[in-house]
């Protein structure tokens, strides 16, 4: 049976429009085509199409909580003349001292008693993870509020169905990764461990981005894409 998720819908407002664009693609439209050694005239590049596209950025949170026992060993000092201690039904000697250490510290150095014993660990890991629309990690740049966000998100997309860019990591595949992150490797020698994934928010955010088909010399194919929140060339 195929999982479901809630997951929230949020887009961007764009803060530049298309004439907007057009000025920074016509400034900025030779990029593409330029090399070490020349870049074309402007008037030799010609923009073919724009179109806005919103593509996702997929952000998934959530929390991992784990209880259980682990072996372990904690020393203590004791003085010199102790040569083991009791603990309930243990009986626990000293660590043997090597020559060298013996006679560097002599009758009045303290002696070590290493308890092997058992903690019991709770651990708590939570944290957000933030993926591109191609499924890769990195860092959210944009902020979130009142005055960035559309009040009608869904409305909208449906609106410019054609030209949305749906995430191209699934949600299970998001939520893997976000486990991993948060789960560090156990050790060895665990009993009765007892853990829990507690998924808070699957959230898909839409940013607005104005793609540039241009041609060049040779009829040679570039793109400019513009970041329409940052006003930025991506």
């Amino acid at each position: 049976m195929k999982k479901t998720h809630d997951v929230k819908t949020v887009v961007l407002r764009k803060k530049i429009e298309e004439e907007d664009a057009r000025d920074i693609i016509e400034q900025k439209k030779t990029i593409p085509f330029k090399s070490l050694l020349s870049r074309p005239k402007k008037e030799d590049v010609h923009l073919h199409s724009l179109k806005l596209y919103y593509e996702c950025i997929l952000m998934v949170s959530g929390k991992y909580v784990a209880d259980y026992f682990r072996k372990a060993t904690h020393s203590i000092s004791v003085d010199s003349n102790i040569q083991e201690i009791i603990l309930g039904d243990g009986v626990f000697p000293i660590r043997s001292k090597s020559g060298f250490k013996r006679a560097f510290t002599g009758k009045r150095g303290k002696n070590k008693i290493d308890l092997k014993l058992e903690e019991h660990v709770f651990v708590e890991e939570e944290d957000e993870l933030t993926f591109d629309h191609h499924g890769r990690d990195i860092e959210f740049p944009f902020k979130i509020n009142s005055k960035t966000i559309e009040n009608y998100p869904k409305r909208l997309l449906e609106k410019n169905e054609s030209n949305i860019k749906k995430p191209e990591l699934t949600y299970d595949a998001a939520l893997e990764k976000l486990q991993s992150h948060l789960k560090k490797p156990l050790e060895a020698d665990v009993r009765d461990l007892s853990e829990e994934f507690v998924l808070r928010d699957i959230t898909e955010l839409y940013v607005p981005i104005f793609e540039a088909r241009l041609i060049g010399p040779k009829k040679k194919v570039g793109i400019i894409r513009i970041d329409a929140v940052r006003k930025k060339i991506l």
